[in-house]
Order: structure tokens, then sequence, then C-alpha cells
């Protein structure tokens, strides 16, 4: 794994630099759920809510070593909300009104993917056992079913991952990998661009992250040893020079090169996981490069030299644009931020 090293120890110098703090994710939540849009600081409740976002602050709220009451609440509100969602036969809701109606068909996208990524964690994590039961029953059903996206797929399979670690027998979790590792570790490509699309398009890392944990839960090393070649391969097309230069809502194509807007904190928080990821799994300390890059970028190391944070509450800005940043602080970028900074945390304290 080579390309991307910022210098001797430069996994260290950005990760005190970055801090979660909740301030901005409480004043987004509310008794339902987590609004998914913001007008700056605001939360534009006419837009309502939806299971990609709660379920990414399920894991978040997981991953706080002594949450307080604050998060404790955050995480009650986001679990039941995730739970409610998910239908008998294994399908899950998405979007729900500003009146607490679910105004979607249920499916398998993404949201189902990241529900049982949510669930998985939370069914390891969470405090209290009626909660992790709960979460657990949530999972088993969601994952009886399996979707064609690759996305969908990958978050899936990180909760199972997580599940795993901490029920090694899960049976849901292990078939739910076996499964991903059957198809998304079959797609190859030839020549110069081995990723296994056409196009680079949201969330990569998450897709080379995904291989990785299906590869160590289910001892499969060519699954393991295709996780790192992904992100090693993705490292090197998204930074340039010194920092990240991530793939754009428009995504990337072979031979593209940018910079290019805008970028979106989804791209840089799917790179610190993939990298802590690789790190816990190989013990190669270079990985923490890759993380220390991505700490860097919130803080204004990046193409428009703009911070994507607000420290003092939170808050995580919705796009980094030519000029700047675009100034609105919905929950996918909050919740970016302080994933990012949680995995910071981690790497500062026990790494």
């Amino acid at each position: 794994m080579k390309g991307f090293r910022t210098g001797p120890g430069a996994e260290r110098q950005g990760t005190g630099r970055i801090r979660p703090v909740f301030d901005h994710l409480d004043a987004l939540t509310d008794h339902r759920g987590l609004f998914e849009h913001a007008l700056l600081a605001d939360p534009r409740v006419e837009h309502g809510y939806c299971v990609d976002d709660a379920a990414r602050g399920l894991v978040v709220t997981c991953r706080e070593p002594n949450p307080g009451p604050v998060v404790q609440r955050l995480h009650r509100r986001y679990l039941t909300f995730v739970t409610a969602a998910v239908r008998p036969d294994g399908t899950c809701h998405n979007r729900m009104d500003p009146d607490g109606r679910w105004s979607d068909e249920p499916g398998l996208g993404d949201w189902w993917g990241r529900a049982l990524w949510g669930l998985g964690v939370a069914a390891a994590h969470s405090p209290g056992l009626g909660r992790r039961a709960g979460a657990l029953a949530g999972f088993r059903i969601a994952a009886q079913r399996r979707s064609p996206d690759v996305r969908a797929s990958a978050f899936a399979a990180l909760g199972a991952g997580e599940l795993l670690r901490a029920r090694p027998a899960e049976p849901a979790a292990l078939e739910l990998l076996d499964h991903i590792l059957s198809t998304l570790g079959r797609q190859r490509s030839t020549g110069d661009w081995p990723w296994p699309e056409p196009r680079l398009t949201y969330a990569n890392a998450t897709v080379a992250e995904a291989l990785m944990v299906a590869g160590d839960a289910l001892g499969d090393e060519a699954g393991l040893a295709r996780g790192l070649e992904l992100l090693t391969f993705l490292m090197g097309v998204e930074v340039a020079g010194s920092h990240l230069s991530v793939t754009p809502v428009c995504g990337r194509s072979p031979g593209e090169s940018g910079p290019h807007f805008d970028q979106q904190p989804i791209e840089v928080a799917a790179i610190a996981d993939a990298c802590a990821t690789a790190h816990r799994i190989t013990g190669d300390p270079e990985w923490l490069a890759g993380l220390d890059l991505a700490c860097r970028w919130f803080l204004g190391e990046n193409d428009s030299l703009t911070v994507m944070f607000d420290p003092e509450t939170g808050g995580g800005y919705d796009g980094l644009e030519r000029t700047g940043r675009n100034e609105n602080q919905g929950a996918e970028s909050t919740l970016a931020m302080l994933s990012t900074a949680q995995q910071a945390r981690r790497v500062a304290e026990f790494g």
C-alpha cells in the first residue's frame, strides 16, 4: 500500500484537532427522527426524515465510548426509527413525512443496506440487552433479503461484519457476507482500471471496506486482498499532492483528472472508515495516513482550502465547491464529520 503518505508521523498530526460534538445533530433531531436537510443551521422540517440518515446516526451514536444523556437520547430515537422502517418481508421504508407517515414504498435500495449497517452495529454495541435484542431482531428480518445494488450490499456488509465481531456464529450475518463475497468479490476489471464498476460514483471506499470486512470475517484471503487492492487504487485516484481530492457528485471515469466539484463529506467519511478498517485488520500503520488525510480535509486541507465543519456545534457543511462551501449543514454531512472525528479519536487513543 503506497502512494499517499503525507510525511513522517502525519497520521497523528490531524487527529487531535477534530472531535465529535453533537450539538448540531441534536438540533436536527426531534421526537420522531433526524431531519434530512438544513437551511444553513436550521432543520428543513418540510423535507421530513429518512432511514439513510437515521441509520448513519445509529452507527455514530453507538461508537461513542461514554455516551452522555444527549447521545443516549439520540441513539434511542434513531433505533426506534430504523426498526420501525423494516417490513416483515425484509424490505425497508426510507422516507417519512413531517407528520410521521411513511411516504414511499418499501424496497432494497441504499437505505435497506444502511438499515442493516445501523442495526448490526446496534445489535453489537447498543447499551442495554433490550435494545441489542431489538436491533438484532430487525437485522435478522432485513437480512432475509438480498439487494442487486452494489452500494446497498456494501452497506449491509458493514453491519454484518460488526455484528459478527460480537456474535461470531450469527447465521444471518454469515450468510449475508458469504453472498456479498460471492457476488461483489467476483467482479473484475482489466487494464489500468481495477475498480469493479466502469465509473466511481459515491461512498466508493465503502465497496472496498465491505470486501475487507467480509474477507476478514469469513477467513477469505482473496476477498480481503481484493478489498485492500481496491482501497489502494482508490487512494491513488483520490489524493492530489498532499490532500484528498475526492470524487464529486457527478462521479469520475478512467483518465479524468481534477479537481472536480462539488465534493461531498460522505466520500471523506467513507475513506476514513475504510482506512481505519484496513489498519485494524492488517496492522499496517501506513493506512493511518489515509485517515489523517480525511481529518485534514475537514480542517481545510482540500481543493478549496476551506474548513468543512463548525467545531463549536459539530455541524458539517454540505459540499466543497470551487470557491468555498455549501453553507447548509444537513444530516448526512454532519454525520460524516462526526464519524471521521470518531475514527480520529479512536486512533489517537488506541492506535
